[in-house]
């Protein structure tokens, strides 16, 4: 049974078209125009428990209003959605003891006060037993290796160590949903690592059903199987991250290394694909699926070839074609 469901789910919202220069201002004390931005319109999926979905789409796609909206924060203009069995918008007490909201750019934590106070504040918000909680937060400290800065003020900590304060307190709980907007915006890659291993993990140990939001695709790649694709507030593709190469990447790379000084005509190269990258002793092809195999037969015919390797295009490159569409 689905532990997420969104039914044609739609939010519009009225916005005030401002006029330029003093006379527009005038004019709109007493007249204004306003024109409707669709964030949402008609979205459509179901997320099982355990699952860990990403959520990809360009700025301004609609993945934080739908966060929004299934964590209860919006209304939606139109549709109906179903988290842990609840209306999100009612804002049922049970329900929200039993999801997280982490969203990147977005502080939780007292700025002024040590991460360890506001944990305890959490411990009153969610009426947490002291011994169930102590060892929770033990847990979470030692898994993140931050134990000795929770008595430190929360401005003094750097973005990383911020982040991973933020994920601790979001979990204190124990919620069987994370929505995770952007958790490892303006991080090192050596903190997007840690952050990723823990989800992981924590996903593996607690069943915690994740939407996952990116820009990093080495986090989606790395942690979710499905992913789910909106452009402006439409879904465009719901299914495997595999299936997402398969179906919008029609092409693979060859790279070819060639022996010693060995020399070919770029015209002759040009004929099996597109020349990508050009370097001393070094070719990189873009070539169609369906002709890799008899491309490469011809190039390590005609060709002085030492090495050859195909790899699938990158991720990053299929989903920035498919936003750019």
């Amino acid at each position: 049974m689905a532990i997420i469901e969104a039914n044609g789910l739609s939010k519009t919202y009225r916005v005030y078209q401002k006029k330029e220069g003093l006379l527009g201002a005038v004019r709109g004390l007493f007249r204004r125009e306003y024109k409707e931005v669709r964030a949402v319109e008609n979205v459509s999926f179901t997320i099982d428990p355990g699952e860990i979905v990403g959520f990809l789409g360009p700025n301004g796609a609609g993945k934080t209003t739908t966060l929004k909206i299934l964590s209860g924060l919006i209304y939606p203009t139109s549709g109906t959605a179903h988290v842990l069995g609840h209306v999100p918008w009612q804002r049922e007490d049970t329900f929200r003891r039993r999801f997280s909201l982490v969203m990147g750019q977005k502080n939780q934590l007292w700025w002024d006060l040590p991460a360890a106070d506001s944990f305890q504040l959490h411990r009153e918000i969610y009426s947490l037993q002291k011994g169930a909680f102590e060892r929770t937060l033990g847990e979470l400290t030692e898994l993140f290796g931050v134990k000795e800065l929770t008595r430190q003020p929360v401005r003094e900590l750097s973005l990383g160590e911020r982040m991973k304060m933020e994920l601790i307190a979001s979990l204190l709980h124990k919620p069987k949903v994370l929505f995770l907007d952007e958790p490892t915006i303006g991080l090192d890659v050596v903190s997007q690592k840690t952050v990723r291993e823990f989800l992981r993990e924590h996903n593996k140990k607690a069943k915690t059903t994740i939407i996952l939001t990116s820009h990093y695709m080495t986090d989606i790649q790395e942690l979710c199987k499905r992913v789910i694709i909106i452009d402006r507030g439409v879904i465009s593709f719901d299914g495997q991250l595999s299936e997402v190469v398969d179906r919008f990447a029609d092409f693979k790379l060859i790279t070819i290394q060639f022996e010693g000084t060995g020399t070919y005509s770029a015209e002759a190269v040009a004929k099996y694909g597109e020349i990508v990258e050009q370097k001393p002793g070094c070719l990189t092809l873009k070539v169609k699926r369906d002709r890799v195999i008899h491309a490469c037969k011809a190039l390590l015919d005609e060709l002085p070839v030492s090495d050859i390797d195909i790899q699938e295009v990158p991720i990053e490159e299929v989903i920035r074609k498919i936003f750019a569409r």
